[in-house]
């Protein structure tokens, strides 16, 4: 017959196999646990890249729906504006609520001047500036630095575009593409690039393209939400400029 019964050897030594068990769990409590790479973005990340997005889409939506339904366009304004404080006024979603504030801005002066005033592009800048001095007085004020930086960025980008306009003379195409028929685009835009290839419009490309990429990339140095805001949409300017160039090449 087998004896079941444990010795008294047999139980010190499981006792003491159990105490070592508990040091262990104890010690192990202590030690923080972390990931090496997180599953989740960089917040920081999540700026920039919404940022670019945020300036892309007015190139694919807004375009279009302000030449067939302009107030609809404008009207949009005031969803924005009240889907950004509704995020604002939620501690997790402030950030976002912020960046979508300033991007209304940018969508109402993109509104008014592509749907009324797109024949004249010495109208542009002025137009799309309307909200600059509301940008600098909130941001005088410490309020809205993420959506207020994110309209000067995207300000900026249209200055330098514009300024390219200038000095390669490509504003009288501009006014005859806003004034034909769309049949009649596709060689405008041909002849605007033959001005484009010049020397002159080439040099004047690389040294204003250099300049975005400087102004776009230097304040991510400091590692703040709204320079991740600017810098996105800085660089989003030489997004949305290759696409107009393709447009131009393959037309």
């Amino acid at each position: 017959m087998i004896n079941t019964s444990l010795s008294p050897y047999t139980t010190t030594t499981l006792e003491t196999i159990q105490e070592d068990i508990q040091d262990c769990e104890k010690e192990l409590a202590v030690i923080p646990i972390s990931l090496p790479y997180s599953l989740t973005p960089p917040l920081s990340l999540l700026i920039f890249s919404t940022s670019v997005f945020l300036v892309t889409v007015p190139v694919f939506i807004e375009a279009p729906l302000v030449r067939i339904l302009p107030w609809v366009s404008v009207a949009l304004t005031g969803f924005w504006v009240w889907l950004s404080l509704f995020l604002i006024s939620r501690k997790d979603t402030y950030v976002w609520g912020d960046l979508l504030f300033g991007f209304s801005w940018s969508w109402l002066t993109g509104s008014i001047y592509w749907g009324w005033l797109r024949w004249e592009p010495l109208w542009h800048l002025p137009v799309e500036a309307i909200a600059l001095p509301f940008a600098v007085w909130c941001l005088y004020r410490g309020w809205g630095k993420v959506g207020n930086w994110f309209y000067l960025g995207s300000l900026f980008g249209t200055v330098l575009t514009d300024v390219y306009f200038y000095l390669t003379n490509l504003m009288p195409y501009w006014r005859q593409i806003m004034n034909v028929e769309a049949e009649i685009v596709p060689s405008i835009l041909k002849a605007a690039l033959v001005q484009v290839q010049t020397p002159l419009g080439q040099l004047w490309a690389v040294i204003l393209g250099v300049l975005l990429l400087s102004v776009g990339f230097l304040p991510l140095v400091r590692q703040q939400n709204h320079w991740y805001a600017f810098g996105g949409a800085v660089f989003s300017t030489i997004l949305v400029d290759t696409l107009f160039l393709l447009a131009a090449v393959f037309a």
